[in-house]
């Protein structure tokens, strides 16, 4: 289905834009395989939060313009037939534009200079001094029209924008090719809406007041491949130990009250022969972020990145940030995770950071909002991503009149949360205790609209792909009581996720079973009615072993038809007594079959050789507790020495009857039995159960089930190492 639609700009530029519904299945993928050799732009958003992020593509290639700037010098390049039909209204409106100091004019392209801004002028009007961002503001304006959401300047603004905004002073050599920024304007967009399912094709055609029109006109582009094999030595710019002594020689500002934080970064680097579409697919999959991108430069640099954090976001008056401050590493499943995340919210030092940052951040909206306009709509929210977990502030504002989004963009010039506080300050600092410039890092990556909207991320977790070396530069928020060996630690855990995605092949990415123990091998689970029995037999199952669950009382016959390969008695409620559990062990033994029991199974065991049962003065139902493991039992193969674990009984083994031939193989902190192995019969059990999201962490319930499947007969190597019934320390015994 096509559409088309006909308008003209603010600056007098006739607009047709045809709309077509695409194939939504795939509808970028053409699309990251042509931005390695095509100059273009990449934006996919796939992290979703309510009222913050929604999942969605945006994206082109093949552009007829690009606009690029270093300090006050600037060129607009034609890149195809289509962008020279533009460049004669384009210089025309630069040159009348008061903030132009001098045009060059070529074929394909126009030069020139931004005049130098007042030596005093009030800070109110700072973002609207003579910069780079003239020029921007000058052709957005040109393409302006409210009804266009899509048509904009596409790509990515580099962090020494804000040393010129600020007017701070360079320290370090920037190479020949460094810019500040580099923008593109399309002539045809992809858009995907994931919520929805669409994807839409718009294309642009251009009549400029002078009659020549795009219409017709091939899109052409120049091959811009990456950069394979490095010409210099791969080193990182700080050896080990060289960031923590950053942090050290930092410290004694904080003391004198010249920074309040700093956020110093260094640099990671490797040899990289990967495509840049390979390193964009392989973050999507695994650090979903809601700002990805893909971003070709040309001349073989290539941005690719999935920054967490947005920079900017202006829709129509509203001014939105999201300042991340506060991190700590993800778990290894849900439950680490949500000690993790206790840890985070409980952390003085963390919250301070995000204060800082938050407070800074409202001070910048102050220069170009409405007075009581500035609202904090969330409050440390957690955001979790691949690797990290980070608290999150979002802020919102209302624009001044007299303003517009790329005063709100220059404002906020950067981030607190990769700068510090005081900013100037902070800026300084890095400036000089940085290794090499930062370039594109800190920076923003993003869209000016031709509707006055605009949305940007900060250029966080990005990998800069330049002469087949991949650049990754990370930073860690400083304060006053950091440790020095921690925030070091930090930068290596914010660059890994982007130094997998450059050397770790997709191939490894493939979820490998839990095990495959079980295959070939049948459980006969004998239900005691429990309300996790379903939980027991599908972990049983995802080892690959057949399951058949029966309720006590079944007939023999069922041994000789099914023909189990291991006995498993359930969990359940009240007394071994009241399940019969005497007479289906005996059942197992006469048949031969190895018995494993969980928390009333093992109570039955107890019983079945003699034991009692002694009862908790406080039930531990639902409960947590540390549980010491023996490590030569086979059942704990591959297991810590200590885990934690899910509790749910009142009952439990009396250590002072236990049978001799009944070794101890486990026990809580609180002492109590929570591991048996008979010394000769392949009979075993835990008190606790394996299959509580409790005994989640490491996932060791499942890995617990899958030695048992492995080995159900629970042999045991040469020496057996127990824990001693009647002593907390261990003893060697020979195995049976």
């Amino acid at each position: 289905m096509s559409s088309e639609y006909r308008y003209t700009t603010d600056g007098g530029i006739a607009v047709i834009r045809r709309q077509t519904e695409i194939t939504y299945e795939n509808a970028t993928e053409h699309l990251i395989d042509a931005l390695d050799r095509t100059k273009g732009v990449l934006l996919s958003s796939s992290y979703e939060f309510p009222g913050r992020y929604s999942r969605w593509d945006m994206g082109f290639s093949t552009p007829p313009l690009e606009i690029t700037g270093r300090e006050r010098g600037f060129a607009i390049r034609a890149l195809n037939d289509r962008g020279r039909v533009l460049l004669p209204v384009i210089e025309k409106i630069l040159s009348d534009h008061h903030h132009i100091d001098g045009l060059t004019n070529g074929d394909d392209g126009i030069y020139g200079f931004v005049g130098k801004a007042a030596a005093w002028f009030p800070e109110e009007h700072r973002s609207q001094q003579p910069s780079l961002f003239s020029v921007v503001r000058a052709i957005r304006d040109l393409f302006a029209h409210k009804g266009e959401e899509r048509l904009g300047l596409y790509g990515a603004f580099g962090y020494d924008i804000a040393l010129h905004f600020e007017q701070i002073s360079l320290t370090q050599d920037r190479s020949r090719d460094h810019k500040d920024v580099h923008l593109y304007l399309p002539d045809q967009i992809i858009t995907v809406d994931h919520a929805s399912k669409v994807a839409t094709l718009f294309e642009y055609d251009f009549i400029a007041p002078d009659g020549r029109s795009t219409a017709g006109l091939e899109r052409i582009a120049q091959d811009h491949p990456p950069s394979h094999g490095a010409n210099t030595a791969v080193e990182n710019d700080m050896i080990d130990g060289e960031y923590a002594a950053v942090v050290d020689e930092t410290k004694p500002r904080f003391a004198r009250g010249e920074l309040f934080e700093v956020v110093p970064s260094r640099v990671f680097r490797t040899e990289c022969k990967t495509a840049p579409s390979e390193i964009f697919r392989r973050l999507k999959r695994r650090n979903p972020a809601p700002y990805g991108f893909l971003i070709n430069l040309g001349d073989g640099e290539h941005l690719i990145g999935a920054s967490p954090e947005m920079y900017v976001r202006v829709t129509g008056q509203r001014v939105e940030t999201c300042p991340i401050s506060g991190t700590i590493a993800r778990g290894r499943d849900a439950i680490e995770d949500a000690e993790n995340i206790r840890t985070l919210l409980n952390s003085a030092k963390e919250e301070s950071e995000l204060t800082m940052c938050t407070d800074v951040d409202r001070n910048d909206k102050a220069r170009v909002c409405k007075p009581g306009s500035i609202r904090i709509l969330g409050r440390r929210q957690i955001e979790m991503y691949s690797r990290l977990i980070h608290t999150v502030d979002h802020v919102e504002g209302r624009l001044r009149d007299g303003f517009d989004a790329l005063d709100a963009f220059l404002t906020h010039c950067w981030a607190v949360t990769v700068t510090g506080a005081p900013k100037r300050a902070a800026m300084k600092h890095i400036e000089t205790v940085e290794r090499s410039p930062r370039a594109w890092y800190g920076g923003a990556i993003g869209a000016v609209l031709c509707n006055g909207d605009l949305n940007t991320g900060l250029t966080l977790r990005t990998v800069r792909l330049k002469q087949g070396i991949a650049e990754v530069r990370a930073g860690a928020t400083l304060l006053f009581d950091s440790e020095s060996a921690a925030e070091e630690a930090e930068t290596v855990l914010k660059a890994s996720a982007m130094i997998d995605a450059v050397t770790r092949d997709a191939k490894d990415e493939a979820m490998i079973d839990p095990t495959v123990s079980g295959v070939g091998k049948r459980v006969l689970l004998i239900d005691h009615e429990d309300s996790f029995v379903q939980n027991l037999a599908s972990y049983i199952r995802a080892t690959g072993a057949e399951t058949l669950t029966l309720r006590p009382g079944f007939p023999d016959e069922a041994f000789d038809d099914f023909k189990p390969d291991l006995v498993f008695l359930s969990p359940g409620p009240g007394r071994p007594d009241d399940y019969g559990l005497r007479q289906s062990i005996e059942r197992a033994l006469a048949a031969g079959l190895p018995v494993f029991g969980v928390c009333l199974g093992l109570q039955g065991i107890v019983e079945f050789f003699g034991g009692s049962l002694g009862q908790l003065d406080t039930p531990m139902h639902g409960k947590p507790s540390k549980v010491k493991l023996d490590q030569f039992d086979p059942l704990f193969d591959g297991l810590p020495d200590e885990i934690v674990v899910g509790r749910y009984h009142s009952l439990f083994a009396d250590l002072a009857t236990l049978p001799a031939d009944l070794k101890v193989t486990a026990r809580s902190s609180d002492g109590v039995v929570m591991g048996i192995r008979h010394q000769s019969l392949p009979i075993s059990a835990v008190q606790f159960h394996p299959e509580s999201l409790l005994t989640l962490q490491g996932d060791v319930g499942m890995r617990m089930i899958a030695n048992l499947l492995r080995n159900p007969m629970g042999t045991l190597p040469g020496k057996v190492e127990t824990l001693d019934n009647d002593k907390d320390e261990t003893t060697t015994i020979k195995a049976a």
